[in-house]
């Protein structure tokens, strides 16, 4: 299988790979992959400014309209790392292909679902969309030149981060003028799109991993997993102390414990532990954790705390569309740090640009606990926070791709992908906790609450920043079958 980058009019370079019946273009390439992850990234924060309207259109109760929101999570968790891995396999566009098909199958049975029932079914569904992520990374590592591969993944990294905020903007006028079920059909349309430019213009992989899936590991991935998430995500309805939240808690330690045995003795893990212990992967991993559970947090509560009544002594009364409007800094932040991750990473390092970015965290945090008395105050906050944002996401990405064989990129960027999310119902369940645990006589949450949420990320943020800097630097080093991307020395000490 030969590929090759020939120039076209106007310095436009094509991806020409004999014997595929494609030729096609890397900025094609490109736009195709952003449309994805963009449209899965969106609906994981879609939903959550709708999920009362929801509630109240199909006449059920909060406790099962969170369900719509975790539901995606759950089954993105365990989709992701799975077909990130068949896509190794089997083929990337292939999956890619598969995973985008049922993110629109998805969007259009939550579209058209009559109760909450099938609208938790459908976002099931649309959770198998969650490989787009991984299969992106993988797609980007094969068919661009290896030395644009870091700024294509910050790009690409830069949209997912931005992605999941603009959900939030978009949702208020939406649903204010077209209504909830809108939520569904706008990605609907967008992904049908990419799926046809997928089938039609993405090259083949040229890269596949011979083997076979580990069902068992899979199963105990699964298990583990859904039985960390599920409490997290209704601990607070069933009680920190309930023997149902323990009980799964317990049963996720001991699956993971199974989980980890199964993955070291296969001979064909769904995840290679072996490079999971690679030192720029775990220590880039722990940062995503940190990251993705302050990420969450930032996106669920501070539209929130905008939305207060002003009788409450703090907030700003905002609307669902006004708060979402004054996320707009953020993403305007996150998208240029992100797209110029790769292209600076020559004098400013991926490793520096993580350091960077969970420092600006951590000054955002703490921005935002100490001054949020007018909306410029909280504005600024967000700003900084998109920024480091930006910049982390993308370059912690490059790091892992950068860190791990090429035949285990699917697995590797799909498994940070999940810790990410991990960390996101970590941060969102520990702030909820906290703030329902700051109510007003009149019910109303207090400022001490979210208060005490932001000191709590600043801390997330510190300890990413101490982690951050414990990521190895990279030395150049020769290899008997070097990687093109390990020949250039993102190679661990």
């Amino acid at each position: 299988m030969e590929h090759e980058f020939v120039e076209r009019p106007g310095g436009r370079m094509a991806c020409q790979r004999s014997g595929q019946g494609k030729t096609t273009s890397p900025r094609l390439t490109l736009a195709v992959l952003a449309t994805g992850v963009a449209a899965f990234s969106m609906l994981q924060s879609l939903v959550t400014p709708a999920l009362p309207v929801m509630q109240r259109d199909l006449h059920t109760i909060p406790s099962t309209v969170t369900w719509v929101f975790t539901a995606l999570l759950l089954s993105g968790s365990v989709a992701t790392p799975l077909l990130g891995r068949i896509g190794d396999m089997v083929g990337k566009e292939r999956t890619l292909l598969i995973s985008l098909v049922a993110l629109a199958a998805g969007c259009l049975l939550a579209a058209l679902a009559p109760n909450i029932g099938v609208l938790i079914a459908a976002r099931v569904l649309q959770g198998l969309g969650g490989a787009v992520f991984p299969l992106s990374f993988g797609i980007i590592r094969d068919e661009f030149p290896t030395e644009r591969v870091p700024s294509v993944v910050g790009i690409v990294s830069a949209v997912i981060a931005a992605s999941g905020g603009l959900g939030i903007v978009l949702a208020g006028p939406i649903v204010d003028a077209l209504g909830w079920r809108w939520l569904f059909w706008i990605p609907l349309i967008i992904v049908t799109i990419a799926a046809v430019i997928v089938r039609r213009y993405v090259p083949v992989s040229p890269n596949r991993v011979p083997g076979r899936i580990d069902w068992l590991a899979a199963a105990l991935l699964s298990g583990w997993l859904i039985a960390l998430l599920l409490p997290l995500s209704m601990g607070r309805s069933w009680g920190w102390a309930s023997v149902p939240t323990i009980a799964l808690f317990a049963a996720a330690v001991v699956l993971m414990a199974a989980w980890m045995t199964v993955e070291l003795r296969s001979r064909n893990p769904l995840i290679d532990m072996r490079m999971m212990r690679i030192p720029a992967v775990w220590t880039t991993n722990l940062v995503a954790l940190l990251f993705g559970a302050a990420m969450f947090a930032v996106y669920a509560f501070v539209p929130q705390f905008m939305q207060i009544p002003t009788v409450a002594g703090f907030g700003f009364g905002f609307s669902v569309t006004q708060a979402g409007l004054l996320m707009v800094p953020m993403l305007v932040t996150m998208a240029v740090a992100g797209s110029l991750s790769g292209p600076i990473a020559p004098r400013f390092s991926v490793k520096a640009q993580v350091i960077w970015g969970s420092f600006l965290s951590l000054v955002a945090s703490l921005l935002f606990a100490e001054f949020h008395n007018a909306p410029w105050q909280v504005g600024l906050a967000t700003a900084i926070f998109g920024l480091g944002l930006g910049l982390a996401y993308a370059s912690m990405t490059s790091l892992i791709v950068q860190n791990v064989p090429r035949e285990q990129t699917g697995a590797a960027t799909g498994m940070n992908t999940n810790i990410r999310t991990i960390g996101g119902s970590i941060g969102t369940a520990v702030a909820s906790s906290i703030i329902t645990g700051h109510l007003q006589p009149s019910g109303l949450p207090a400022e001490a609450g979210f208060t005490d949420t932001f000191i709590l990320l600043s801390a997330f943020s510190a300890v990413a920043v101490l982690l951050a800097l414990a990521i190895p630097t990279a030395r150049r080093i020769r290899l008997a079958a070097p990687d093109p991307l390990l020949e250039t020395g993102q190679v661990d000490e």
